[in-house]
């Protein structure tokens, strides 16, 4: 986050703007108002600076980038047209650079456990999947899946509203929220091909998911049922997205197998693709 600074032009020029010349002898005190007019100026610039900064504190972490979500990266703009053709298809991209169009609507909605829903598409290898699971002595649980804007707008207004109380400006809360609620219309949970998974036994979402047997499973198998870990530890500066050992993407059989095999991530699969 930038601290803005209106314009100083016009401190300038009244400090530029001399009265006519006179005789310095006739007006003596004409004389030092340059100097005086100069120095309300400066006392008017530094007043400003003082105020802002109280009204902007210090950066934080979430700071960087537009609204503190890091700088799209220069190649973005292939992946995104890659996925053009996609944008009723499995691999749509969606990220903090590329939201869903203004006019989407995800596909036909199926319910699944724990009063979720998922794209028709991904059911039946999520169902697959899980089954699996089960008969391996694990226990998923998706804790989310499909959310409408309107959910998504609620959550991230929550999450501002926990920031603000915190004491820091709107502004800044917006860009701290951003950094772990997806701002609506850039969720993929909007699109129905996303879930959540964590353990029965572990449902917070943080990295002690990585440490439960139900992610290191699917760290090893998702790619088998069509789903890839759609934010690894060492491509958020692509994806946009901090690491989440608990959010998995539908994207088909074939194409996760694909980005399995040459450790790609969506927007790095979609730039290939491109090429």
């Amino acid at each position: 986050m930038q601290n803005r600074f209106p314009d100083q032009e016009p401190a300038r020029a009244v400090a530029q703007s001399r009265p006519p010349r006179a005789s310095r002898r006739a007006q003596p005190v004409d004389g030092r108002a340059p100097l005086l007019l100069l120095l309300c100026a400066a006392l008017a610039v530094v007043s400003l600076f003082a105020f802002l900064s109280q009204r902007n504190p210090g950066r934080g972490a979430g700071d960087g980038g537009a609204q503190g979500q890091p700088a799209p990266p220069a190649d973005e703009g292939a992946a995104a047209d890659a996925a053009f053709g996609e944008a009723d298809g499995l691999l749509l991209l969606v990220n903090p650079w590329t939201p869903l169009p203004e006019d989407f609507v995800p596909g036909e909605l199926v319910p699944v456990q724990n009063d979720q829903a998922v794209d028709a598409r991904a059911y039946p290898d999520l169902q697959n999947m899980l089954g699996d699971m089960s008969q391996a002595g694990l226990s998923p649980l998706i804790c989310s899946s499909y959310r409408s804007q309107e959910r998504q707008q609620e959550l991230y207004d929550n999450k501002v509203q926990r920031v603000m109380a915190e004491g820091v400006s709107l502004e800044a809360a917006q860009a701290e929220a951003a950094r772990w609620v997806a701002r609506p219309g850039t969720s993929e949970h909007q699109t129905g091909l996303a879930v959540d998974i964590v353990s029965l036994s572990n449902q917070m979402l943080d990295e002690t998911q990585e440490s439960t047997p139900e992610f290191q499973w699917l760290a090893e198998n998702a790619w088998k049922y069509g789903f890839i870990l759609r934010y690894p530890n060492d491509k958020t500066e692509k994806t946009g997205i901090a690491y989440e050992p608990w959010h998995f993407r539908f994207v088909g059989k074939e194409a996760a197998e694909e980005m399995h095999d040459l450790g790609l991530c969506l927007e790095e699969y979609l730039e290939s693709l491109a090429d």
